[in-house]
């Protein structure tokens, strides 16, 4: 789209797993009211959920999650233990897109709305992000790195490179839309204003599974820092009135991997009800002149 003085907008969405069905609430509401970004970038959920935005598909997330939450051919400790994921990948990545619950690829394609996609290389231990470019196989491979939890996923190797959840290195990518020039940007976060990362409990654990690997491990130990960071920023921008931010009221109360679909109906309501709140503003935001 061609943004209000040229202005571009960009669309920033956190992860989070399950709490990433408050994103597509009020991802359903935008699509409702035809909100449209020149550019979106999503991590973990917020990649795999967000896409669905582009594809324009309302509902879509929301829908198959309550409907397979409790396949384990979706998301099972029987799959962790065959296949190494806990997360079924022919099942999430194939059958469900291309049989059940049809991803439209070229709905996808054809939106010009770019949507990038962050990783963590587990080599370096630094963010690496990829341009989606038409909903196809590719992309996807991108979409399960992004979306690969540490010790319940097996590395993810794509492009050349070796990756993992996008949210070791960067979990909130404001600052990767920034740099890539989009001015006005609306950032959907799923955890409340007072939260703060602590430091994982599970890194000396990560220091044995994943010694071949010890920047990553790196980036694990000082994640909850960039977090917090992350977050003071979003806080001082927002107060600035330099971005729009959209949040939980209070914490989500909803697992990583909660399979109740009433949970997961809960949550996606909370977030259509703070989207369709925070409507207005948003809109003035948006069209105010920089």
């Amino acid at each position: 789209m061609d943004s209000v003085n040229s202005v571009k907008r960009g669309l920033v969405l956190e992860g989070g797993a399950m709490r990433g069905l408050f994103t597509c609430g009020v991802l359903d509401v935008f699509m409702e009211n035809k909100i449209e970004f020149d550019g979106a970038a999503g991590i973990s959920a917020g990649a795999v959920f967000g896409c669905n935005y582009k594809s324009r598909q309302i509902g879509r997330p929301l829908r198959y999650n309550m409907r397979f939450a409790n396949d384990p051919r979706y998301c099972s400790f029987k799959s962790l233990i065959k296949t190494g994921n806990l997360y079924g990948v022919d099942f999430c990545y194939d059958t469900l897109p291309n049989e059940l619950d049809v991803f439209d690829r070229k709905a996808f394609a054809d939106n010009p709305m770019k949507f990038y996609i962050g990783t963590t290389d587990v080599l370096t231990g630094k963010a690496v992000y990829h341009l989606c470019t038409d909903g196809g196989d590719n992309d996807f491979k991108w979409m399960q790195a992004s979306a690969s939890m540490p010790f319940v996923s097996k590395v993810v190797e794509v492009d050349g490179y070796k990756l993992l959840d996008g949210g070791i290195a960067d979990s909130i990518p404001l600052g990767y839309m920034e740099e890539q020039g989009y001015q006005k940007n609306v950032v959907i976060l799923t955890q409340p204003m007072d939260y703060r990362k602590k430091k994982s409990s599970v890194v000396p654990l990560m220091k044995l599974m994943m010694r071949r690997y010890p920047n990553v491990v790196k980036a694990m130990e000082v994640r909850h820092e960039m977090y917090n960071s992350q977050v003071e920023d979003i806080i001082r921008q927002e107060k600035e009135g330099r971005i729009f931010v959209i949040r939980p009221q209070e914490s989500l109360g909803i697992g990583r991997t909660e399979s109740d679909p009433n949970e997961l109906k809960r949550v996606y309501e909370l977030g259509r009800a703070e989207a369709e709140k925070k409507l207005e503003a948003m809109l003035e935001y948006l069209n105010k002149q920089i």
